[in-house]
């Protein structure tokens, strides 16, 4: 009988972007105190597992989640860099707050190209003058599809392709190693990633939000 092994997924805690309301995506935001705490009540989360690699992006809010995580995980001797499973990158918008977002949108009709992610975390006050501003039916298409990208940067789709990749990948990494792995990773994708693991419909991968300090473990 194979062995069952694992995958334990989880979110960086919360930046200084993410505190301030703006786009992040690829950009670099540090951890704040409060994000710091998301980071050690997930090493304590994981303290009673076992895993033998660690994967985490380049990005210091991955590696900085990561870091008290591994302090109780002597075990863990390899650590790797893999920004398939890196932030969406929000393009032109990254490092905008969303009320710049929305005084951008009078000046240039259609740097509103961001899905559903973007547009579920404004002030319902923001989302009601995005809607006025595109239609309703403009409106249900961005905030529900997938191949719509932010100006310059991805969309849902891209970012589901990486992530495909990356889990092909991984189940073969782990299966030819017999290994557990941590995943220190982003919004984003983990999203795509439950989705793909999940076989969950877009339509509620679109409103899901993923906590700052939850652990996603599934068996491989």
């Amino acid at each position: 009988m194979k062995k069952r092994l694992k995958v334990y997924l989880f979110r960086h805690g919360k930046t200084t972007f993410n505190r301030d309301g703006r786009f992040t995506g690829q950009s670099e935001a540090r951890l704040t105190a409060e994000g710091r705490k998301h980071a050690n009540i997930i090493a304590k989360k994981l303290r009673g597992k076992k895993f033998e690699v660690a994967i985490r992006t380049h990005l210091s809010r991955s590696k900085d989640t990561l870091r008290p995580v591994l302090e109780f995980h002597p075990e863990c001797k390899i650590i790797l860099e893999d920004d398939r499973m890196i932030e969406r990158s929000y393009g032109d918008l990254e490092g905008t707050t969303h009320e710049q977002f929305i005084d951008r949108i009078g000046e240039r009709s259609y740097d509103l190209r961001v899905h559903g992610d973007a547009i579920e975390n404004l002030e319902p006050k923001l989302r009601d003058k995005v809607e006025e501003f595109l239609g309703k039916e403009e409106y249900k298409a961005i905030h529900r599809g997938y191949k719509v990208a932010a100006p310059g940067g991805e969309s849902f789709r891209d970012v589901e392709k990486r992530v495909k990749k990356f889990i092909k990948w991984l189940k073969k990494y782990m299966r030819k190693n017999e290994v557990n792995v941590a995943i220190s990773a982003h919004g984003n994708s983990i999203r795509l990633f439950r989705k793909i693991m999940e076989r969950a419909p877009k339509k509620e991968v679109v409103s899901w939000f993923i906590p700052y300090d939850k652990v996603f473990e599934y068996s491989i």
